[in-house]
């Protein structure tokens, strides 16, 4: 009988499995046994500062650790960090840490089960055939940046001379390229190979011109062979973990491919879906773009995770927990409050409990998961397992789709940060980049309104000033960009990089 290990292989000291083939199997064969696992979205409040986890990962490995310990089939689907960043020491890696981490950290952190390589390799060698396009006189200006996973301040704005006076290039880093969104977003190799086609390289005379119209599909689709399987490993305790996708939900959608989580899906009663930094970052894309946007499967239960200093230690920021939590449960999302621990911290559980009753949370969920691991959190799941069975399974909120780009990110801004429309303010600037974005995406016969928005800013802040009085805070629109094959337009609204720069510890 035909199962998932005719579809593994061998990669390394992981396995990587044929995710797409999977799937098409399953549809072809309606009648073999598969499961339909809820989603659970772990997700966390905003950080005090850009550079600091609060721990997602951690708990998500604890928390598949701790659901299999009480019988419960889980586990999770996490993202490929970025190996110029996260692994450099900024943020301590993406693989845990201590009792609740895997079996081979470094691998997931080092980039070295591939996806990141590839992707890489393929969008600059997209660059590269745009570069040749320019030679050949087919564009004039190039609009795919090319990725490194080595950040450069130096590169982050260049100018090439082609003899023809020079043409403006960039570097950004690989998690955020377009084609990561592709790979990200895609279900089946087919589907990125129309997706590379319809990204815009560049312009000519000002009307865009597309890879498909001077790319052979195929040189950069079997480059991706690899990369669009996920890794498969596990925790130290045994659970199994998929791992595959791009981080950084602050400059791009920052989730795992839907691939690896509907495969997960079919294969697990409960899939637990790590979304970068906070609520108003990664929650907030995979509630608007994966699921609206993308037939993502509407999380049964929410987990938001913090650490007891950023949510009780700075009052001028103390609304942003609060407000994350508040807002999955708008959404009919059963959302459970975790705090994680750090060593010293345990005498301030009862007190991190009372304060959790006065805001009417739901009974939080605290430990220190480094050095207890899931032992620390399966006593305290009751309530989370029975929200969870309690919870529909198809449960899903109609598409944006159409509807006028900046009235959906106001939406988003009301939402997803507690800024009223009229409080959305348009940088001088922003205006001429929005024309130029509509001008664009009419040239290559596409409508702006009805690609799916990336809110593009800080992961430290959800508006200019969160320490501002609640009615006083803005959010500002700065400048449009458009990822056409993706099926997504980028609106840059606080301060943010596309090649940030690694923080030495």
């Amino acid at each position: 009988m035909t199962t998932i290990d005719d579809f593994t292989a061998q990669y390394g000291l992981v396995k990587k499995i044929d995710a797409f083939g999977y799937l098409d199997w399953l549809k072809a064969n309606p009648d073999a046994p598969r499961k339909h696992g809820k989603v659970v979205l772990v997700t966390a409040d905003t950080p005090l500062k850009a550079s600091r986890g609060e721990g997602k990962t951690t708990t998500t490995i604890a928390l598949i650790d701790a659901l299999n310990a009480r019988g419960i089939d889980a586990t999770a689907v996490l993202r490929q960090p970025s190996m110029g960043i996260t692994a450099a020491g900024s943020k301590g890696g993406a693989s845990g840490g201590g009792k609740a981490s895997l079996t081979h950290p470094e691998l997931i952190d080092w980039g070295l089960t591939g996806e990141m390589a590839a992707i890489a390799a393929a969008q600059n060698l997209l660059v590269s055939f745009a570069e040749k396009a320019v030679d050949d006189g087919r564009i004039d200006t190039i609009l795919v940046p090319r990725v490194s996973e080595v950040p450069s301040r130096s590169l982050r704005s260049i100018a090439v001379d082609y003899g023809k006076g020079d043409v403006k290039e960039r570097v950004v880093l690989t998690p955020t390229s377009e084609l990561m969104q592709i790979v990200c977003l895609s279900r089946s190799m087919d589907e990125i190979s129309r997706r590379v086609a319809a990204m815009i390289a560049g312009t000519k005379d000002g009307k865009p011109v597309t890879f498909g119209e001077f790319v052979d599909l195929w040189r950069i689709t079997g480059i991706l062979a690899d990369a669009v399987k996920p890794a498969l490993t596990e925790t130290v305790n045994g659970s199994p973990v998929y791992v595959h996708g791009g981080p950084f939900a602050n400059v791009s959608i920052g989730i795992p491919t839907l691939v690896a989580v509907e495969m997960a899906c079919a294969l697990h009663d409960v899939v637990i879906v790590e979304a970068g930094y906070g609520a108003d970052a990664g929650a907030q894309k995979w509630l608007d773009i994966a699921s609206r946007e993308y037939g993502a499967a509407w999380p049964s239960a929410a987990v938001v995770v913090t650490r007891a200093s950023t949510w009780r230690d700075d009052p001028e920021l103390a609304w942003r927990y609060p407000f994350h939590v508040q807002r999955l449960e708008n959404f009919d999302i059963p959302t459970f409050p975790l705090v994680n621990l750090w060593d010293g911290e345990d005498d301030q559980v009862p007190s991190l409990r009372e304060t959790a009753k006065e805001l009417e949370f739901r009974t939080p969920i605290i430990g220190n998961l480094f050095r207890d691991g899931g032992e620390a959190l399966a006593p305290q799941l009751d309530g989370f397992v029975e929200a969870l069975e309690a919870a529909p399974a198809s449960a899903q909120f109609h598409s944006r789709k159409g509807m006028d780009l900046v009235e959906n990110v106001r939406w988003i801004a009301n939402n997803a940060y507690g800024v009223p429309a009229e409080r959305v303010i348009l940088k001088d600037g922003f205006a001429e980049s929005l024309a130029e974005a509509r001008a664009l995406c009419d040239g290559a016969g596409i409508s702006l309104d009805d690609l799916a928005v990336v809110a593009v800013k800080s992961p430290a802040t959800m508006t200019d000033n969160d320490r501002a009085p609640e009615a006083e805070r803005t959010v500002t629109l700065k400048k449009v960009e458009v990822h056409a094959g993706a099926g997504l337009v980028h609106v840059n609204l606080t301060t943010s990089l596309t090649t940030p720069m690694p923080k030495i510890v």
